[in-house]
């Protein structure tokens, strides 16, 4: 009896955290029309000719200190683990295979080993809670591109988002308890930023995007894709779930890149604005990832907490993703079959 294919795609990792490695990585990422939206000829000038030759041996440096010399990339270990902890629960009716959007083990490679497998259909889950056109968009449109050049090809579905999947935000909730949350002054959910022109893209009314500061407060039918208002809608849950008030919580956006504005408030102007109102201890979740990476163990919990303590401020603690949580293995079984899960 054929089996069911599952394609985890998670968004990437250098194969080594070598400046030669990780140029190459960011080459890849950074030329996707679909993460640097301008023209191919402005585009290839900037990341080529600007960012990576300056950006490369930077990032080699930040990969170094967080690369375990046995399991290597935190991103890519933490997602290995997923996709066999995910297998073993669906059991033998499913192959599951792990893809990276950028670099290894690559997209095709998967999809091959799917296609050799003979398998009935595929599920496409890419591993983004929340919907970007230059995360899960990108996902989308590099399976199509290769499936679509195949003579023949299986049922394909896709997983568009899981920004409420009550699973995952447990686990979230789960994951935070250990620090007594209670004890930290003001707790933050920092997710990943994105331009405003790629927010304002994504608006299919072209009359709410950014129309008035609290738009993406409440997620609504007419921002129901965009990126920011799932993110604000996952940071409620999580707040809900673990009865933080309003008033105790910020919702900000890490990882610029470049001077164009980008979704805001940015969570080093929110660290800087919390020091000044003497708060001393935080605690960030992260929850636009599930797994940890570079932008969790070392942008946030040295970078961040380096600035927090230069400004008077105590401590940030990091809560962890989801990683191998069983919740969340739990999380995307009921994704591919809700019998099952």
């Amino acid at each position: 009896m054929a089996k069911k294919g599952i394609l985890l795609v998670n968004l990437g990792t250098p194969d080594s955290p070598s400046t030669a490695d990780v140029k190459r990585y960011l080459n890849e990422f950074l030329m996707d029309p679909r993460v640097i939206d301008i023209g191919t000829l402005s585009r290839t000038i900037l990341v080529k000719g600007l960012i990576v030759p300056f950006r490369a041996p930077k990032s080699a440096k930040l990969y170094q200190a967080i690369w375990d010399p046995k399991t290597g990339s935190p991103l890519l270990h933490y997602s290995i683990l997923q996709q066999k902890a995910l297998e073993q629960r669906l059991g033998g009716e499913y192959m599951v295979e792990l893809a990276m959007r950028y670099q290894n083990p690559s997209i095709e490679s998967a999809l091959e080993k799917l296609k050799a497998a003979l398998v009935e259909s595929i599920q496409v889950i890419p591993l983004f809670p929340q919907y970007a056109s230059a995360s899960t968009g990108s996902v989308y449109e590099k399976v199509m591109d290769i499936v679509g050049k195949w003579p023949t090809s299986p049922n394909i579905t896709f997983i568009n988002s899981f920004h409420d999947n009550e699973l995952m935000i447990e686990t979230f909730a789960d994951n935070a308890q250990k620090y007594n949350p209670d004890t930290y002054d003001h707790v933050l959910f920092s997710f990943h930023g994105l331009p405003q022109r790629q927010l304002i893209k994504a608006d299919h009314t072209h009359n709410h995007c950014l129309k008035s500061s609290g738009c993406c407060e409440t997620l609504t039918d007419a921002n129901r894709f965009c990126y920011s208002a799932q993110s604000h809608h996952t940071a409620k849950l999580i707040a809900e779930k673990m009865g933080i008030p309003r008033e105790k919580y910020t919702i900000c956006f890490q990882s610029r890149l470049g001077n164009d504005p980008w979704v805001q408030p940015y969570t080093s102007e929110i660290i800087a604005k919390l020091a000044n109102e003497g708060k001393k201890r935080l605690l960030v979740f992260c929850p636009a990832f599930v797994a940890d990476c570079l932008e969790t163990v070392y942008e946030v919990t040295t970078e961040y907490g380096d600035e927090f303590k230069a400004l008077g401020g105590e401590h940030v603690q990091l809560v962890e993703s989801l990683n191998d949580s069983p919740k969340f293995i739990d999380a995307l079984v009921q994704m591919v079959n809700p019998a099952i899960a």
